[in-house]
């Protein structure tokens, strides 16, 4: 299993338009092609104005499918179009698990 970490920073104060298109057409579309998200945090002491997604995949060709159909689907790329303006930066970060040996937590 892999978790994938988006971290987006956007325009002082854009947050909440952000978090309200994502609500309105971005998660339903993303959710049909990644399934659940982990979830999304928002930062509060450091860098600010910044949101963080946790994805999940079973591998990175998982992800790479996955990914790719979300690329395809109009109503995400409507999302993205909507939000490009509020975007300062965008950070991925992919994070395997570590196997620890039986016993030894």
């Amino acid at each position: 299993m892999i978790l994938e970490e988006r971290r987006y920073t956007v325009v002082p104060g854009g947050v909440p338009q952000y978090i309200a298109h994502y609500q309105s057409m971005g998660r339903e579309s993303q959710e049909k092609h990644l399934g659940p998200m982990v979830g999304c945090f928002q930062s509060e002491v450091g860098e600010l104005n910044q949101l963080v997604f946790l994805w999940r995949y079973e591998s990175m060709a998982d992800r790479e499918v996955r990914r790719k159909a979300l690329m395809a689907d109009a109503q995400f790329t409507e999302f993205r179009q909507r939000v490009r303006g509020l975007l300062v930066q965008q950070r991925n970060c992919i994070l395997k698990a570590v196997a620890f040996p039986e016993g030894k937590q």
